[in-house]
């Protein structure tokens, strides 16, 4: 993955913060933007909600 130098520095502090790699910071974020999405998705969309994934 190509990342801007600035943008990878940000992303390492912050990893070093919460006391990740910049692997696992990469990893988290990308995570908590789907899930937000997925949450954004379901508020719109009845028919994505767990529950009816369930017969």
């Amino acid at each position: 993955m190509r990342v801007d130098p600035k943008l990878w520095a940000e992303i390492q502090s912050w990893a070093d913060q919460e006391m990740r790699s910049v692997n696992g910071q990469i990893e988290y974020l990308l995570r908590e933007a789907v899930r937000k999405r997925r949450g954004r998705a379901a508020d719109n969309d009845p028919t994505s909600t767990d529950e009816s994934s369930n017969p």
